[in-house]
């Protein structure tokens, strides 16, 4: 029986992983090995804050598996962030790069801060001090950090000057850097482009046109900013979206221009012409294409019967519960899985880890290009396996992925 998990990151994976592990005939041993994490680190990181008091943050890294590759993920700075969390994006970061065959396992890590109430100074001294606390347990070759909630290129800039200071120079260090310091061109729109260019392909396999269709985007930060230009340039309508502080609606759409503005100046979306919508409310709009991009479980047993979109491209991880998923399946809602759909800021996090090793830098269209052809071969495995096997698109994705990550644990002899 599935229960529905509203928050849970790792209740939405297990659910999720459990399903496609047996539908692929792995023993109950096997199943429970490929689940469980490798190592789990949790820190208390002191930080005296401006005012001269004192604040202690707790820390988490948890590594999944590495059979594939070192581990890889993001680190997240959120008052949210819990180890129960963690562990279920580490996992889903195996799976992701699985999926789009890049040599990487999974790993996450967060600090249960709130970046908006730190200064800039804070922040630094925050991030120096994971990295005092962490160094020995990352690394180019063990496992590489990038950008997630509530950090960004300069936290990575941090992270790989305080690790340089005790290993010397050590770009591959971290992703999602910026380019003056070893980043790859394309990173940091990596992920939001990536969304659409599955969306396209999915569309493309379909025989469908996307000019003119409708899009619903939850969520206004660096994923949700850059989804929305990419859909835009596919031709489709960006009618809805939102921030933390609520969204707009426009039936006539909202143009890019004015999207771009908000997000450059840092505004809240609410405050461009049209309808006021919530965030809840958001979610239930009649459109084409929703586009959950901001937290996990938004889309629970409670409110999937009233999404009304015909498709939902997973921007965020895990936005959709077990149980939802069920419900929008069996309303003929489909979902674009989020290994899949937003698997662009790995694949080109792995470009920027090459070229970091090989000391070489490529180009914008050679990045561009790369990521466009590991996209639509990774959409495509999933829209066959799926079609063969009688399963919707999340469960294919996950069958390809728990089959790569299988044979790899299991052929390194364990």
């Amino acid at each position: 029986m599935v229960v529905d998990s509203a928050v849970s990151a790792r209740a939405i994976y297990e659910e999720f992983f459990e399903v496609a592990c047996r539908s692929l005939g792995f023993s109950p041993t096997a199943i429970e090995l490929l689940s469980l994490s490798s190592r789990e680190i949790r820190a208390e990181l002191p930080l005296v804050r401006d005012d001269g008091s004192l604040a202690v943050f707790n820390a988490y890294r948890v590594q999944h598996h590495n059979a594939r590759g070192p581990y890889k993920g993001g680190l997240r700075y959120s008052p949210e962030v819990t180890l129960d969390e963690v562990r279920g994006l580490a996992a889903l970061m195996t799976l992701k790069a699985a999926l789009v065959e890049i040599p990487f396992g999974g790993a996450k890590g967060g600090i249960d801060c709130d970046p908006t109430l730190l200064s800039e100074r804070e922040l630094e001294q925050l991030t120096r001090k994971f990295v005092q606390k962490f160094h020995r347990l990352i690394g180019p070759n063990l496992d590489i950090p990038a950008p997630d909630m509530g950090t960004n290129a300069q936290v990575m800039a941090w992270i790989h000057d305080e690790y340089s200071k005790i290993y010397g120079y050590s770009p591959a260090v971290v992703t999602g850097k910026p380019v003056s310091v070893g980043g790859s061109v394309g990173r940091e729109e990596a992920t939001g482009r990536g969304v659409a260019k599955v969306v396209a392909t999915v569309a493309d396999r379909r025989g469908e046109s996307l000019e003119g269709r409708t899009v619903a985007i939850q969520g206004f930060g660096n994923v949700g900013t850059h989804a929305a230009a990419a859909l835009s340039e596919l031709g489709m309508r960006i009618v809805a979206v939102s921030d933390r502080e609520g969204g707009v609606h426009r039936a006539g759409g909202i143009p890019i221009e004015e999207l771009v503005a908000i997000a450059g100046h840092g505004g809240p979306v609410a405050a461009l012409e049209g309808a006021a919508v919530s965030n809840a409310d958001l979610l239930t709009l009649d459109v084409d294409l929703l586009v959950p991009a901001a937290i996990g479980g938004v889309i629970t047993a409670e409110n999937a019967d009233r999404v009304r979109a015909r498709m939902v491209a997973e921007a965020a991880n895990g936005p959709v519960t077990a149980r939802a998923d069920l419900i929008l399946a069996e309303r003929g809602v489909a979902v674009i899985p989020d290994i899949l759909a937003n698997a662009g800021g790995v694949i080109v996090s792995y470009f920027e880890w090459v070229q970091n090793l090989q000391q070489v830098a490529w180009s914008l269209a050679e990045v561009d290009g790369q990521l466009t052809t590991r996209l639509v071969t990774a959409t495509d495995a999933v829209l066959e396996d799926a079609e063969g096997a009688g399963v919707s698109w999340r469960m294919a994705a996950y069958r390809i992925a728990a089959a790569r990550v299988h044979a790899a644990f299991f052929i390194s002899g364990f």
